[in-house]
């Protein structure tokens, strides 16, 4: 088992108002985006916080079933919680692999709700193979690096003078400009943002 599951608190479950079955939702904990629900009863939840691997109860199979056994797509546990009645399941995971048995991410098809940033990356990804007179983003991603790299620098000198003066609509106007321009920095290096969200987890622990 990781460090990360071991200090991890098995929360308190209403066990006997839910038949001893609850639902679970699995999110991404990296950018908060729901790929699964599944059911858990107390042995599901002991093998999930033992394993580290996310562990449901299968009601068609009759038996505890870990995600990823046979395909290896697990996913590892990294926080568990429960909702106000104490009858659900929030499972905060690290996917290995798709989700979904069809190959996708999530079992839900929720592309537009998102979060911001992961849509914007998307859509910027989107734009990596039309023509540069398309877009602004297209064109920024078949010229040359140093175009973007400028400007990601434009944009820090534009943020750090609109803090320097109290400007808070220009700082917002700024922030926006640089967070758009550094995630097609970070297409154009092919550096996915869940890397640099990572690594903010990373520096959290």
């Amino acid at each position: 088992m990781s460090t990360e599951t071991q200090t991890i608190a098995v929360p308190k479950i209403d066990w006997q108002k839910m038949d001893n079955l609850v639902p679970a939702v699995v999110q991404n904990h990296l950018t908060g985006r729901v790929l699964m629900l599944g059911y858990m009863n107390d042995d599901a939840l002991a093998n999930t916080v033992e394993t580290g691997k996310v562990t449901f109860y299968s009601r068609s199979k009759n038996r505890l079933w870990t995600k990823g056994e046979e395909s290896g797509n697990v996913l590892e546990l990294v926080t568990l919680g429960t909702d106000c009645d104490n009858d659900a399941i929030l499972v905060q995971a690290r996917p290995v692999g798709p989700t979904c048995h069809l190959g996708s991410e999530s079992c839900f098809d929720d592309s537009a709700n998102q979060p911001f940033l992961n849509k914007l990356a998307a859509v910027v990804s989107e734009r990596r193979d039309a023509p540069a007179d398309s877009s602004y983003t297209a064109s920024l991603l078949k010229g040359n690096p140093r175009r973007v790299a400028q400007k990601v620098g434009e944009e820090g000198v534009e943020v750090a003078l609109a803090a320097a003066t109290n400007d808070r609509e220009n700082l917002i106007d700024e922030t926006a400009d640089l967070l758009y321009h550094l995630t097609v920095l970070l297409e154009q290096q092919n550096l996915p943002m869940e890397a640099v969200i990572g690594k903010l987890a990373e520096r959290h622990k």
